[in-house]
């Protein structure tokens, strides 16, 4: 007889024997569904995650910059002039009480709406700003409530339809996280 086989007996060798191949494959299968699984629920909750913080930053950073031009747009007198096709596309308006002019700027390639007052330095109101567009209705509505269209008439028009639409990279990718904002804007101190 041989040395080993009177140490351990036959019931207590079998325990001490490691894990066999089918055991092994089966382990490493399992361990890799369950680590693919959290990793699809991180990667998930991470881009749940941003989306929400992008809602929120555009959400204020949208509010913040209506208001700045709701307050401009609601003190200026008339419009001057615009363009409301092509890559750049802007709009300027002059106040009479101050003695200034206003002009909002968007340019597609830069994704900026920006905001240049006279006497003042030139403002970025909105950044990540695929879309901006406007056009404008005369100061009498008909009787629904509803401004008639002032077309192409600057001179005439006393409201200010504006729409625009933001959106940011969510996770390398733009998805779901576009913000939209519709305002429209009567020009108080025109006087026609």
């Amino acid at each position: 007889m041989k040395s080993r086989d009177f140490c351990c007996p036959v019931g207590a060798r079998r325990g001490l024997s490691g894990m066999t191949l089918i055991e092994l494959l089966i382990t490493i299968g399992l361990a890799g569904i369950v680590l693919a699984m959290v990793s699809t629920l991180y990667i998930f909750s991470l881009r749940s995650f941003g989306a929400m913080n992008n809602y929120a930053e555009m959400d204020a950073k949208t509010r913040l910059a209506l208001d700045s031009m709701i307050k401009e747009l609601r003190q200026a007198s008339q419009v001057i002039a615009f363009q409301t096709n092509g890559a750049t596309r802007w709009l300027k308006l002059t106040n009479a009480n101050e003695g200034a002019t206003i002009t909002y700027t968007w340019d597609s390639s830069a994704g900026t709406l920006i905001c240049q007052k006279t006497g003042l330095p030139i403002h970025t109101n909105l950044t990540g700003c695929d879309n901006w567009n406007f056009s404008f209705f005369m100061r009498v509505p008909n009787t629904n409530g509803t401004f008639y269209s002032a077309g192409n008439n600057p001179a005439i028009s006393k409201l200010i339809n504006m729409t625009w639409t933001c959106s940011r990279t969510n996770i390398l990718r733009k998805i779901n996280t576009e913000s939209i904002m519709t305002a429209q804007v009567v020009l108080r101190n025109q006087q026609q």
